[in-house]
C-alpha cells in the first residue's frame, strides 16, 4: 500500500503545498474553505516538527506532532512521527505506543515496522513480545521483519523468520544473501528451507526499466505506485529504494523520502552513480524539510566526474 493512500486529509496538504498557496477570504465560510484552512495549519505544524526533530528539538517536535494529531487523529504518518520523536527524546514507552499504533494502520509498511523493532531492541524487547499488539501473522509485515533483521546483521533472527514463510521467490533471494554473510563470518547454518524456482525473464529489470520511463516522463505519480510494487517485490535492490523515494520527494513527502533513500544507502555496494543519485535527492529532501546542515554533508559526499 502506497505511503499515504489511507492518509486523505495529508495527501490534500501535500497537494496543496506543491501547487499554490491557500488563502481564504474572511468572508467565506463555506466547508471547503474550512477544509483549506485546516489543511494549511496542519502543514505549518507537521513540517515545523520536522524541523525541529532535525535540529533536535525533541520536546517542541512532539508538543506540533501532537498538534497534528488534534488536527487529524487518525493519520498514521503523524503517529509514527511522533513514535520518532519520543524515541529520540528517550520517552521508549510513549514511543512504543505511538509506533503499534501506526503499525495496526499500516501493517505493511516497512519503515513503520523498523521504527517499532529499534523502540524495542532500546528496551531490551523484541517483537516476539509484542505479537499479540500487531497483526503478526500479516505475511508482508514478516518479510519485511525478515529484511529488517538482515540489515541488523541479525542473521540467525532472519532465517527462523524465513523458516516460517515456506517456499517462496523472496525467503530464497534473502536465504542466500544471510548465508553469503555468514559465511564471510565463518559461522555455521542451517539455511532456510527453500525449494529450485523456475528460470524466468529477468524482472527487476523490467520494473528498472518502467521507473527510468516515467522518471524520464516525470510522471511521479505513477513512478511512485510502480517503484513501491518493486520495492515490495525486492526489498534488497538498491534502486528501488532510491526510485521510490525519489518520486516521494517530488510528490512533496520528503520526510519519508529521507527515510526511503537512507535506506537505499544500506544496500549500495560499489555503485558510485547511483550514490550520487542518492546522496543529491537526500540532499534536496533534507533541504525541503529544514535540515540543512544535513542537506550540505550529503552534497559533499557526491563525487565529482560522474
Amino acid at each position: 500500500m502506497i505511503w499515504l493512500r489511507k492518509n486523505i486529509t495529508f495527501f490534500v496538504f501535500g497537494l496543496l503545498l506543491a501547487n499554490f498557496q491557500i488563502t481564504a477570504q474572511e468572508e467565506e465560510q463555506s466547508a471547503e474553505v474550512f477544509l483549506e484552512e485546516y489543511t494549511d495549519e496542519f502543514q505549518e505544524s507537521f513540517f515545523e516538527a520536522l524541523k525541529q526533530k532535525g535540529i533536535q528539538n525533541y520536546d517542541r517536535a512532539i508538543d506540533l506532532f501532537l498538534d497534528c494529531k488534534n488536527l487529524d487523529p487518525l493519520n498514521s504518518v503523524v503517529d509514527y512521527e511522533l513514535g520518532k520523536a519520543y524515541f529520540l527524546d528517550k520517552q521508549y514507552v510513549q514511543a512504543q505506543e505511538y509506533a503499534i499504533k501506526a503499525l495496526l494502520t499500516e501493517p505493511t509498511d516497512f519503515w513503520y515496522l523498523e521504527s517499532l523493532v529499534n523502540i524495542l531492541e532500546k528496551q531490551g524487547s523484541s517483537v516476539n513480545i509484542i505479537q499479540r499488539s500487531i497483526p503478526f501473522e500479516d505475511r508482508k509485515l514478516q518479510e519485511n521483519l525478515a529484511v529488517i533483521y538482515f540489515k541488523k546483521k541479525k542473521y540467525q533472527d532472519a532465517l527462523k523468520v524465513l523458516n516460517g514463510l515456506g517456499n517462496s521467490k523472496f525467503a530464497s533471494d534473502l536465504s542466500l544473501k544471510i548465508n553469503d554473510s555468514l559465511q564471510k563470518r565463518n559461522e555455521k547454518v542451517t539455511p532456510a528451507v527453500v525449494k529450485d524456482l523456475p528460470k524466468e525473464e529477468d524482472p527487476v529489470m523490467q520494473y528498472k526499466n518502467r521507473i527510468e520511463d516515467l522518471l524520464g516522463k516525470s510522471d511521479y505519480g505513477q513512478m511512485e505506485m510502480v517503484s513501491k510494487e518493486a520495492l515490495d517485490t525486492y526489498p534488497l535492490q538498491p534502486y528501488f529504494y532510491f526510485a521510490y523515494g525519489t518520486a516521494l520527494n517530488r510528490k512533496s513527502k520528503p520526510a519519508k523520502a529521507v527515510e526511503v533513500l537512507e535506506s537505499a544507502l544500506d544496500y549500495l555496494l560499489d555503485d558510485d552513480v547511483l550514490a550520487n543519485k542518492i546522496y543529491k535527492e537526500l540532499s534536496k529532501a533534507c533541504t525541503a524539510i529544514g535540515n540543512t546542515s544535513k542537506a550540505q554533508e550529503y552534497l559533499n559526499k557526491v563525487k565529482p566526474g560522474l
